[in-house]
This record gives C-alpha cells, structure tokens and sequence, in this order.
C-alpha cells in the first residue's frame, strides 16, 4: 500500500501541467477568435495625423469655422 502524501497530484506535480496545458488551449483559441474576427491592437493601427483629427472634429460640430481655421494655421507654421 501507499500512504504517501502526494494530496492527488498524480505523478510528481501532472496536475500543475494539466492545468498549464488547459490555459494554454485557452489563450490560443482565443488569439485565433481574435484573428479570425479581425481585431487588430492599438500598435496595428493606422494614427491619424493632426489635420485628419482637427477635420472630423469639425465634420462632428465640435469646433466652430473659425476654431477650425485657426487651429489650421497653427499646424500650417508648425510644420514649416
């Protein structure tokens, strides 16, 4: 008989790698959920320029003509 005081771990600690091996089928099947539905992260992005944010801030009406205009100009000195 064994009295040993292996707690049901099985083989010399098999439960820890049961588990590590179910997280790892995990965290894969979601990395290819995410591939497949096309989720790309923040690095993958395309960053908008200052113009292109300034333009859809005005498209939304969150800045007036003029606001718009000046904050143009300002970008139009800054890069020359």
């Amino acid at each position: 008989m064994h009295w040993g005081g292996d707690f049901g771990m099985g083989f010399g600690g098999g439960g820890i790698f049961m588990i590590l091996f179910w997280i790892l089928i995990i965290l894969g099947v979601v990395y290819l959920v995410k591939i497949v539905l096309g989720g790309s992260s923040a690095a993958e992005k395309k960053s908008e320029s200052a113009q292109e944010v300034l333009e859809k801030r005005f498209a939304r009406g969150e800045m007036s003509k003029e606001e718009f205009e000046d904050a143009m100009e300002v970008l139009r000195r800054n890069k020359a």
